[in-house]
C-alpha cells in the first residue's frame, strides 16, 4: 500500500462511482514516467550536441530537424528509447492496471507518455491510446503506408558519446519500400491524426467520460486539454493527481465532487484504486 489517505469527501465520491456505471478514463503525462526514473526530456536532460553546437529538446523533436539531420535524430532517439528500456513500470503504473481489470469496457487510458511503460506494466493495448506515439517504433518517413514497426534490435545507443552503429542506415529502413524510418513520435512542429494518435478516438472517449482522472501532466498539449475540457463542459468529474498546480487541477476543483489530489501518483493512485474496490464491493 501506498501509506496516503484520501480525504473522505474524495474517497465516497470514488466509491460511489465503483459502485455506478459510469465511464472512467485516465490521461496520464510525464510526471508518472518520473516517478520510474524516466526525465520529461524537455529539461536538461533533453539537451543534444551536434558538432559543436547544443540542440534544445523543441528543436530536436521536430520534422524539420529530421529532414536536415535524420541520423542524428535517430541517435538522439534511440538514446531515450535505451533511458525508457531500463526504466520499470511502479506503483501508479500497476495501479491503472488494476483500475482496467475493475472496470473493463467502462475505463479508457490516454497517455501522453511515449516510454510504453503502461503497456509493460500490463495495460491492454486496445484501451491504451497512446496519443504521442511510442519510441520504441518506427514508420516509414515516406508514407508509404500506415504501418508501425518495431525498431530493429542491434541499435543502441547506451550514451550520449555513443556513436550509430555502422548499420544503422541500413536497419532503419522501411520494409515495405525501402525508404529512410522515423521514430514513430508526435513532433512538435505536426499536428494530431487519428491512424497514428488516436486524435478522434480521443475526443469521442472524453464526450462519454463520466469521470477523468489526470496524472502527472501539466496541460502543455492541446488534445489533452481539449480531452479535460470536453469533460467539464458535459458536467463529469475531473480528479487531478500532481505535485504542483496547473489548468487540470483548476478544472477539477471546479467541476461536480472533483478535487485536485496534490500528491506523487505512485501513491495517489493505489489509494483511489483501494476506494474503488471499497464502492465495487458494496
Amino acid at each position: 500500500m501506498s501509506g496516503f489517505e484520501l480525504d473522505g469527501e474524495t474517497r465516497r465520491m470514488l466509491q460511489d462511482f465503483a459502485a455506478g456505471r459510469g465511464r472512467l478514463t485516465v490521461l496520464t503525462g510525464a510526471g508518472i514516467s518520473a516517478e520510474s526514473g524516466i526525465p520529461t526530456f524537455r529539461g536538461p536532460e533533453g539537451y543534444w550536441t551536434v558538432g559543436s553546437r547544443e540542440y534544445h529538446p523543441q528543436e530536436m523533436a521536430t520534422w524539420a530537424m529530421f529532414r536536415r539531420k535524420p541520423l542524428e535524430v535517430w541517435r538522439w532517439y534511440l538514446y531515450r528509447r535505451h533511458v525508457c528500456g531500463a526504466a520499470r513500470p511502479n506503483d501508479g503504473h500497476r495501479a491503472l492496471v488494476d483500475m482496467e481489470r475493475l472496470f473493463e469496457d467502462r475505463f479508457i487510458l490516454i497517455t501522453q507518455n511515449v516510454d510504453g511503460l503502461h503497456l509493460r506494466a500490463g495495460s491492454n493495448p486496445q484501451r491504451t491510446f497512446q496519443i504521442h506515439g511510442n519510441v520504441f517504433f518506427m514508420r516509414c518517413a515516406a508514407e508509404c503506408s500506415r504501418r508501425v514497426y518495431p525498431i530493429p534490435d542491434g541499435l543502441e545507443v547506451r550514451s550520449r558519446d555513443d556513436k550509430l552503429p555502422e548499420e544503422a542506415a541500413d536497419l532503419l529502413r522501411c520494409p515495405d519500400c525501402g525508404e529512410r524510418t522515423r521514430p514513430h513520435v508526435l513532433w512538435f512542429d505536426e499536428t494530431y491524426d487519428e491512424d497514428f494518435y488516436r486524435f478522434h478516438s480521443s475526443l469521442a472517449v472524453a464526450g462519454h467520460t463520466d469521470l477523468l482522472i489526470v496524472v502527472g501532466t501539466s496541460g502543455a498539449t492541446n488534445l489533452p486539454i481539449q480531452v479535460a475540457w470536453t469533460v467539464s463542459r458535459r458536467g463529469g468529474t475531473i480528479i487531478d493527481v500532481n505535485i504542483e498546480p496547473n489548468p487540470f487541477s483548476q478544472l477539477a476543483e471546479k467541476s461536480r465532487r472533483g478535487a485536485f489530489i496534490r500528491q506523487s501518483s505512485g501513491r495517489a493512485l493505489p489509494a483511489i484504486l483501494t476506494a474503488f474496490r471499497e464502492g465495487g464491493d458494496d
